[in-house]
């Protein structure tokens, strides 16, 4: 009785006995931001930046899918002037849309500020995780603000790949 081989075995060449052969491992990178997934494939890990002209953050009042200002803060007071930042419209008051620029932006608020500390102590978000979750947020936000089709997208998302 023959044995029926599956087709993919069939195409396959008999193996034939091969000296071993010293297998050149890549040396160990200075990056910080690259991972390896699977045999040998590297993934560059984003690295979180601000683009210029997207504002998607500047829209204070996102709507029911994003946290309240009292679930973010634990500070009264945090909560208070988040509150006094937003506009009739929902945008910060300090957010210029015909120029799309923050005109407090040297001075703006910690809780306005896209950094590994302020993640930590408000999202309780370690620093080593900081670009991962700060890219994802800024996508959630710009999706929400600017559409998951918009240009400000395309841009953040080419800018964090670099």
């Amino acid at each position: 009785m023959s044995a029926i081989v599956p087709c993919y075995f069939a195409a396959m060449k008999p193996v034939t006995k091969q000296p071993p052969q010293k297998i050149q491992l890549p040396k160990k990178t200075e990056k910080k931001n690259v991972s390896t997934s699977g045999f040998g494939s590297r993934k560059t890990e984003p690295v979180w930046q601000c683009i210029k002209n997207c504002g998607a953050c500047c829209k204070l009042a996102k709507g029911p899918t994003f946290p309240s200002p009292e679930e973010i803060f634990d500070d009264p007071s945090d909560v208070e002037l988040y509150k006094t930042m937003v506009g009739a419209d929902g945008w910060c008051i300090h957010y210029e849309k015909s120029t799309r620029t923050c005109s407090i932006y040297d001075d703006r608020p910690y809780f306005c500020r896209v950094e590994p500390e302020v993640f930590e102590n408000l999202y309780g978000i370690e620093k080593k995780k900081f670009n991962k979750e700060a890219c994802s947020s800024c996508i959630d936000t710009i999706k929400a603000v600017h559409g998951s089709q918009s240009e400000e997208l395309d841009k953040f998302k080419k800018a964090v790949r670099r």
